[in-house]
């Protein structure tokens, strides 16, 4: 099979559920599209290593980075087009309408970010809903508008209100990736930090935990400071290395080799 693509994605809006993870490791996105997850956020450096294809042959992928790593618009060209050339199926574009415009012009697929944008959470109050009430409802629209006008094909609506976003969903063309925002965007993406229970700060509300690899973790660090405390004791006391540790020589090699220091040392 090949990936999906943009065409695929916006002919099954409300026809099928995608599921979507941000993957940090080539471990996490081989286990990801192997689990039947078919979107994935991916940070640009792994669309570059030659073995994420091997592992993930199907995963329509979306590198991404936060506008202020990346720059302004031809920082942003310069940045996509090698990973177009390298496999990328879209690209994830927190910065301005103008880049997501230029970057639409060049045909490179672009998913833009409203909601709660933790970026630039500062113009909407912080780490909180965008959307509770008229005013934000109304933002979050405008936002959804301006991308699609701009050229978007998708955007990430975060944190938003389920009944906000259903009632956006039945009046855009936009494939929306929820996080947070309900049943009504057309994939539901998550962290794959917080879905493998690897994360050790706050867990989002709209997070769900599928096990404990923060515990796991904790199992395997103590573990690994008993082995090597282990070592450095056997070190200390004489008791590393062993004989069945070492290697040797014949006597008569030793032998020679002594008589050769002598004379020459």
């Amino acid at each position: 099979m090949a990936p999906p693509t943009v065409r695929d994605l916006l002919d099954q809006r409300g026809k099928h559920q995608f599921a979507m993870l941000r993957v940090e490791t080539l471990d996490e996105a081989e286990a990801a599209a192997k689990a039947g997850v078919e979107l994935l956020s991916v940070p640009p450096s792994m669309v570059m290593d030659r073995r994420f294809r091997e592992v993930a042959p199907d995963a329509f992928i979306f590198p991404g980075d936060n506008f202020y790593e990346i720059g302004g618009t031809d920082d942003f060209l310069r940045w996509a087009f090698p990973l177009y050339k390298q496999g990328a199926d879209a690209f994830y574009c927190s910065g301005s309408l103008a880049t997501v415009r230029a970057m639409a012009d060049h045909a490179l697929p672009v998913c833009g970010h409203v909601g709660l944008i933790p970026s630039k959470r500062t113009w909407t109050g912080g780490f909180k809903a965008v959307g509770k009430t008229l005013e934000t409802a109304q933002l979050v629209w405008n936002q959804c508008k301006a991308l699609e006008d701009a050229g978007a094909f998708a955007v990430e609506i975060e944190v938003v209100p389920h009944s906000i976003t259903r009632l956006i969903a039945e009046r855009t063309n936009l494939f929306l990736i929820s996080m947070g925002a309900g049943v009504a965007g057309h994939a539901q993406y998550l962290f794959t930090d917080d879905v493998l229970g690897q994360n050790r700060g706050k867990i989002p509300r709209h997070a769900k935990v599928y096990a404990d690899f923060a515990s796991e973790y904790d199992r395997l660090q103590a573990m690994r400071i008993e082995a090597l405390g282990r070592f450095a004791r056997d070190v200390h006391e004489g008791d590393y290395p062993a004989p069945q540790h070492l290697v040797d020589c014949e006597p008569e090699v030793v032998s020679a080799f002594a008589d050769w220091l002598d004379q020459n040392a």
